[in-house]
């Protein structure tokens, strides 16, 4: 089978990069694939991070990638769209997760459906943006519409699409494990050692810091969790929002002194570390439907805190890979580390995770891609 991937790679950072990166390399494995990827993304004033460029040493990248989209100079997306009717694949692939991608696609979309038969699947890792509004919801349904199929990760992102497109085909597959990272880097001890952490128990908020991941009721749950067990907590990631009504409820709750910050985003080089130096991973989130970041605890074997929230507690089995807690209850997630660290079940709880890693194989998405030809 002919395939053709758009979407973002090195020298970008995040998981989408790193996402469609990995699904490249696994689809040119068993088809014949070309990836044309991203040269330019956001004007720097639309960015909320420092920058969206790739810093790390070890950085995730395939050398058969093709930089070609600037997403701010329209000949390129012509110039995609060309090298797409050229190639007359059977299926075109574009990840779709914020409107900001809407111009470009529908440029390409429109140049590739007139020109060719080949079929568009969009993978939808968020259908609707975390921060709704209707004009983003109208010009989404504008893009989606135009596809053959699409690929999602939750049962609630399905119900979030077909009420946007209605009845099209639609395949729901768990997200896969970002095995990029090694994750058998070091042992817990070594990785403390090496970040300067001598306390005995640490749980671990990664990731950037947005206000649907629910990072204030895991701060406010720190006092109930610290009455009884001592515990360090890593906040490890880049602050997309205003960090000072974090820091006035660190101050309120008097937990300053049990806080590590780390307010950047991490190198790929250095995410290691912080998870082996971690016995917990918590997901506070408010709203979610689906994570990259759970199944990079997984990846760990560290199990997790988490609201029951989108597809979470399918993939989560509560007291055995991890627990689910109620949203915005911060006695909930208090309850929850407390569980684990009295019955200490961090050893079968990682070895139940390691026996779970073939459901979430990249072996599966790629059989829901390989479904949509006949």
């Amino acid at each position: 089978m002919k395939i053709d991937l758009i979407g973002p790679s090195y020298p970008f950072r995040g998981g989408i990069s790193y996402y469609t990166t990995l699904l490249f390399k696994r689809l040119k494995s068993r088809h014949q694939t070309r990836f044309y990827c991203f040269r330019r993304q956001y004007p720097r004033f639309l960015f909320p991070g420092r920058t969206d460029r790739e810093e790390s040493r070890f950085y995730l990248r395939d050398e058969e990638s093709q930089p070609l989209l600037d997403a701010l100079n329209p000949l390129t997306w012509l110039k995609v769209a060309r090298r797409v009717i050229g190639d007359r694949p059977e299926l075109a692939i574009f990840p779709w997760w914020v409107m900001y991608w809407a111009p470009q696609y529908l440029t390409m979309i429109f140049l590739i459906k007139f020109f060719s038969p080949t079929k568009i699947v969009f993978i939808c890792h968020n259908v609707a943006e975390h921060e709704a509004h209707f004009l983003k919801t109208i010009i989404s349904r504008l893009v989606l519409s135009q596809a053959h199929g699409f690929i999602v990760h939750s049962e609630q992102e399905k119900e979030n699409l077909k009420a946007l497109t209605g009845n099209r085909r639609i395949t729901v597959t768990h997200h896969p494990t970002y095995d990029v990272f090694n994750t058998a880097a070091m042992p817990k001890t070594a990785a403390r050692e090496k970040l300067g952490l001598s306390d005995e128990k640490i749980i671990l908020f990664f990731g950037f810091v947005r206000g649907y991941k629910g990072l204030p009721y895991l701060i406010k749950a720190l006092p109930l969790i610290l009455a009884r067990f001592k515990v360090r907590l890593l906040i490890v990631g880049e602050f997309w929002e205003d960090k000072k009504p974090y820091l006035r409820l660190i101050r309120k709750m008097g937990v300053q002194q049990h806080i590590t910050m780390i307010d950047r985003y991490v190198p790929n080089e250095d995410v290691p570390g912080y998870f082996c130096a971690s016995d917990l991973v918590i997901l506070p989130y408010t709203s979610v439907t689906g994570s990259g970041l759970l199944q990079l605890a997984y990846a760990f074997g560290r199990p997790v805190v988490t609201t029951a929230i989108g597809d979470f507690p399918k993939i989560v089995a509560d007291k055995k890979t991890g627990f689910l807690v109620a949203p915005r209850s911060a006695k909930g997630i208090a309850d929850a580390v407390m569980d684990f660290y009295e019955n200490h079940e961090g050893e079968e709880m990682s070895a139940r995770i390691k026996k779970e890693q073939s459901r979430f194989s990249w072996d599966h998405l790629i059989r829901a891609i390989e479904g949509f030809v006949p």
